[in-house]
């Protein structure tokens, strides 16, 4: 069965160009099956509305504020847990699937280990609370090479090590095939030693986080083919950055990935 895929609202959408519901149509016309953003704001009402008449579902959006200062800090879990309870009521109230969590950057003086377990002791709060209203929290994987140097939750392995410390089956990776390529090529093989763990996809070109067209390394035909054949029936959103037109970008994606 082919992936189902799912627009990221913040990247393509554009108010000053179109409506939100004209937007969603179109969207679900191509054949997406979700849209997801990242802080809603105000505006979730609005976006659950429009996603809903046109047959959208709300796949994810952000769980707690800063990436850079996160749950590997046990100051912060008090903070992070407030904050990721207040939107896995939001979430359940308007049927979002996941929300979206960071490790935070390295601490000086804190290992790899150690920061993993910090990261364990705080969702370890919130993880009976997520299963209730049965919502799932995704702890985003980040490349700490280009775009986010320092972040500590940057390959593959180390992420799933904190999914079996968290053991929750409501706990899962975030796994954005861009910034794995970027940290640890070999995508196929690390998607599927770890899909057991992921909850949702990000894809992008790289380099330059752009269109997955051929002027970029990675065949995600190939990928996408992977992911489906493993049995895979969560989300894959398109994070990328158009060269161009916004939907005729995102024709051109839905189609690549549709295998």
């Amino acid at each position: 069965m082919p992936i189902k895929q799912c627009v990221v609202l913040p990247i393509f959408y554009r108010p000053e160009s179109t409506t939100l519901d004209a937007f969603c149509r179109e969207v679900a016309a191509i054949g997406y099956q979700a849209v997801e953003f990242f802080d809603p704001g105000d505006q979730l009402p609005a976006i659950a509305e429009a996603a809903s008449k046109h047959g959208l579902a709300l796949a994810s959006m952000s769980g707690h504020a800063s990436l850079t200062d996160g749950l590997n800090k046990v100051e912060n879990h008090d903070r992070i847990v407030a904050e990721l309870r207040q939107r896995i009521d939001l979430a359940a109230e308007y049927g979002v699937g996941g929300l979206i969590c960071f490790s935070g950057n390295r601490n000086p003086g804190q290992s790899d280990l150690e920061g993993m377990i910090a990261c364990a002791q705080g969702l370890r709060r919130i993880m009976p609370y997520a299963e209730e209203k049965g919502v799932n929290l995704h702890m985003e994987l980040l490349n700490s090479k280009v775009n986010h140097p320092g972040y500590q939750c940057d390959r593959s392995d180390w992420g799933a090590a904190l999914c079996e410390m968290v053991n929750s089956p409501r706990f899962k990776l975030l796994f954005d095939i861009y910034h794995m390529q970027i940290m640890e090529g070999d995508v196929i093989r690390s998607i599927q030693k770890c899909l057991p763990y992921i909850g949702h996809f990000h894809t992008a070109g790289n380099p330059g986080r752009q269109d997955m067209d051929d002027t970029q390394e990675l065949n995600y035909r190939g990928i996408c083919r992977a992911i489906a054949d493993a049995g895979y029936d969560l989300y894959m959103g398109h994070e990328f950055t158009p060269k161009g037109d916004r939907m005729a970008a995102l024709r051109a994606a839905f189609e690549l990935c549709n295998v």
